[in-house]
């Protein structure tokens, strides 16, 4: 392969999907690991959520969030939702030709090198928890570890209405985690993306003991990895005037433009709504 091209591929875009907002948290953890690199962002903002929709439709519109992504060129794709990580992942990965990487497996991996006593906890959407994906890397890795999953469903309209600190959040978690405390885990995996945003609420509950793994970090640094090996890193900041970041949805581009400057400080001008359902 010539320079150029070598040159070209490494300034090519990550792809980055979601089934909405909740995978910005791992674009934010991209932005500050790995800084030099493009990013293009689709939020399926129209069909979300994820979590209670069947592993043959998660996966077919994951199919076509990814044919919409490669159309922009991508060098690597991150599934940054848990339960299209839980559910269709491994198929696509067979399907196409770039690297493609989910959530689940980084947080897995860190939660079953960070347990001390074997008991890990697991949040998540229905989906996510229903799939066992969690607590099947986990035990490829510590047979021995015992792992407890919770689905927590009012956790994502919570942290989309901005309560992240906010004393029904409060009330909330504590109804979700009080079996968690009560079986003495130590370590707790936030299984979807959203939750990141209220690690402090739930941090408070479980107590300084218990080691929260936030799965979002951790996927940036497998990326990060996952980049150098393949030799797609970009060591070069984009030239001035590059647009740097573009972030599509189905639907509620105003909405989501919101939320996600919340969020992102790096200011998100513009968000394009894409007819997801033509790829």
């Amino acid at each position: 392969m010539k320079t150029e091209e070598i040159n070209a591929l490494r300034e090519a875009p990550i792809g980055v999907f979601d089934s909405g907002v909740g995978g910005l948290t791992v674009v934010r953890e991209i932005m500050r690991q790995i800084p030099n690199e493009k990013i293009v962002y689709f939020g399926d903002t129209a069909r979300v959520p994820y979590g209670n929709k069947s592993k043959e439709t998660v996966t077919r519109y994951s199919r076509q969030i990814v044919r919409f992504l490669q159309t922009k060129q991508v060098k690597a794709i991150v599934v940054a939702c848990n339960t299209a990580s839980a559910f269709a992942l491994d198929e696509i990965e067979k399907e196409i030709d770039i690297p493609i990487i989910g959530v689940v497996r980084p947080g897995a991996k860190v939660a079953a090198e960070a347990t001390r006593n074997g008991r890990v906890g697991v949040i998540g959407t229905a989906g996510t928890v229903g799939s066992n994906i969690y607590s099947t890397y986990i035990k490829q890795i510590k047979p021995n570890a015992e792992v407890t999953s919770k689905a927590c469903p009012l956790f994502v309209p919570l942290v989309e209405e901005g309560l992240w600190q906010d004393p029904v959040t409060d009330e909330i978690a504590m109804r979700y985690l009080s079996e968690l405390i009560d079986i003495g885990i130590d370590t707790l995996i936030l299984g979807c993306t959203h939750y990141p945003l209220i690690r402090s609420t739930v941090g408070r509950i479980m107590g300084e003991h218990v080691t929260l793994v936030n799965p979002a970090y951790e996927t940036a640094r497998e990326l990060k990895e996952l980049l150098m090996e393949k030799g797609l890193f970009n060591p070069i900041p984009p030239q001035l005037g590059t647009n740097k970041y573009q972030f599509f949805v189905s639907d509620g581009a105003d909405r989501f433009m919101q939320f996600a400057n919340s969020i992102i400080k790096y200011g998100i001008l513009s968000t394009k709504i894409i007819n997801i359902e033509e790829f």
